[in-house]
């Protein structure tokens, strides 16, 4: 189990760059699986940390990424171009700006909430050595109620998807916060959208 460093200073980190990620360009086949991913990390922000499309769109401002993502309904159309949502109103592509775009405001609000998410995972551990279900702890109990709920509200029905197994990738979603939280967690994130999509 992944052990969390606790340290009593943060330390400021600079606003990640864009040309940091400009380097390595996915093909059009793993931009489609990147939209899925890059939408269940932004359901885990949501779950964990109550943030909304309004948080969102303040980040896209905060990185003046706004001539990317403008407005609500373009980062609904972006999020809705996950291919597991349901419904077809959303736009079936999502190009490589945009997917950068989702990466840094992830890896941004993941920073913000930095602090919450260590205590979630600092609380998985402790379960997890205890034998104990995650649901007994309280924060973890309402970030997996709201992450299965948001899930099963949003994304198509699926009979193979169980709560054991929706526990399993927010806990997964979860510990990958973590990472994407701490400086460079935006290349991480890239890094890891593009192995996870080959």
């Amino acid at each position: 189990m992944l052990k969390v460093m606790h340290s009593s200073a943060q330390s400021p980190t600079p606003t990640p760059r864009w040309e940091e990620l400009t380097n390595i360009q996915p093909n059009p086949a793993q931009l489609d699986n990147i939209k899925a991913q890059l939408d269940l990390v932004l359901l885990a922000l949501e779950a964990l940390a109550g943030i909304g499309s309004e948080a969102m769109l303040q980040a896209a401002a905060q990185l003046n990424l706004e001539s990317k993502i403008p407005d609500r309904v373009a980062l609904w159309r972006l999020r809705q171009s996950n291919p597991l949502r349901k419904g077809e109103g959303g736009r079936k592509k999502l190009d490589v700006e945009e997917a950068r775009s989702l990466v840094l405001i992830s890896c941004y609000l993941a920073k913000q909430h930095q602090e919450r998410i260590r205590r979630a995972v600092a609380l998985l551990e402790q379960v997890t050595q205890n034998n104990e279900a995650p649901h007994k702890a309280a924060l973890l109990g309402d970030y997996l109620d709201a992450f299965s709920n948001t899930y099963q509200e949003r994304m198509e029905e699926d009979e193979n998807v169980s709560t054991d197994v929706l526990t399993q990738l927010a806990l997964k979603l979860l510990i990958d916060l973590l990472f994407y939280s701490a400086p460079g967690g935006h290349r991480r994130l890239w890094l890891a959208l593009l192995d996870r999509s080959k």
